[in-house]
């Protein structure tokens, strides 16, 4: 586990998917409880989140981070899950989801809801209002790749994601952190000009 600001916690890397690959997950303490975006199977992480608090609050970005520990993080902490309504079925075949949305919303202070389809039917990205400015979980709707950023999405639905990350355009976050990256960290900084830039390349690329 490695703290990257006053209030947001990176579990360590995983790769279910190659060793090119990595995934994490994210502990926010926010105002209303502890929320973990993503998902994490090493046991000795998920003991890792009690001293900090336990998890109050479990967000999916998408199917491909459902696995078993997502059971094991309910039976040890209570976590509520939440996911789209249309990635709802894979999770509730390990473990219970407490509420599905289709539609952006603000379920708690600081956090910003935004269905982003494309890389799946139900994908979304999650909006932080963090300690150290705007911190924009992205899932696999974009992550960093080397030195650069891709998307991973079908033929048919590259304008549909395309649309949806420009919905990413403001404001601009701070930190921008995904699932499953080719990026040893999984995150990067970034500021306005460049998050355009990034924006602009990888629509760009899918239309």
């Amino acid at each position: 586990m490695q703290q990257l600001c006053p209030d947001l916690w990176q579990t360590t890397a995983e790769h279910p998917f190659g060793p090119d690959v990595t995934t994490h997950a994210y502990l926010w303490r926010g105002p209303a409880g502890n929320v973990l975006f993503y998902n994490t199977g090493l046991a000795e992480e998920i003991e890792a989140l009690a001293p900090l608090g336990g998890v109050a609050w479990q967000y999916l970005s998408h199917r491909d981070e459902v696995s078993p520990s997502l059971a094991a993080i309910h039976a040890r902490f209570g976590t509520r899950l939440r996911c789209h309504a249309l990635e709802a079925p894979a999770a509730q075949a390990v473990t219970p989801v407490e509420a599905t949305f289709d539609a952006t919303h603000v379920p708690l202070p600081g956090l910003e809801v935004i269905p982003t389809p494309g890389h799946t039917v139900g994908s979304t990205c999650f909006r932080v209002q963090g300690a150290a400015g705007i911190y924009l979980f992205t899932g696999d709707s974009l992550f960093p790749d080397g030195d650069g950023w891709s998307t991973y999405v079908g033929t048919d639905q590259r304008a549909t994601l395309a649309d949806s990350l420009d919905r990413l355009r403001t404001p601009t976050p701070a930190l921008v952190l995904a699932s499953a990256a080719r990026h040893p960290h999984g995150y990067r900084a970034v500021d306005g000009p460049q998050w355009q830039r990034i924006l602009d390349t990888a629509i760009g690329d899918l239309r």
